[in-house]
């Protein structure tokens, strides 16, 4: 086990080795770390006392493209920017933009399903979640 190496960590190992440039750079990254890190988007999660406050950074993304959902203490943001008709149309030279989807997710134990509120605004997505009081799940069981 020890002798394990990460897959981002084999380019620079080569690299020191053998005198080529870049080659090996792409080859070795994991694909889960470069397309996630690519098209994900960055999240905080604050404990506020009575409340969790969820913000994610979602510059350029409309509100219709943003779903958020609270399943059993698990709350998902997902977002699906696709391109508009318009700009579908126009004869780009070059284009960095592009159509993407990711979705975050956490999990908050004690999260309330009542009393929930979502506001974007200037490219931040904040979700207040508010907290309930937890109920005990141990029951005590008399001997006879």
């Amino acid at each position: 086990m020890a002798s394990m190496v990460p897959y981002d960590r084999y380019g620079r190992a080569i690299r020191r080795s053998f005198p080529f440039d870049d080659l090996f750079d792409d080859f070795f990254t994991s694909p889960l770390v470069s397309a996630s890190s690519d098209a994900a988007f960055k999240m905080d999660v604050e404990d506020a006392g009575e409340a969790y406050v969820v913000t994610a950074q979602l510059a350029g993304v409309e509100r219709d493209e943003i779903d958020v959902e609270l399943n059993e203490g698990r709350l998902s943001i997902s977002v699906d920017k696709k391109e508009t008709e318009e700009q579908k149309s126009k004869n780009f030279l070059h284009k960095e933009t592009r159509e993407w989807s990711a979705s975050r997710g956490v999990y908050l134990k004690d999260a309330a399903v009542e009393g929930l509120s979502a506001k974007l605004e200037n490219g931040v997505l904040t979700v207040n979640v508010p907290k309930q009081v937890e109920k005990a799940n141990v029951t005590k069981i008399a001997i006879d």
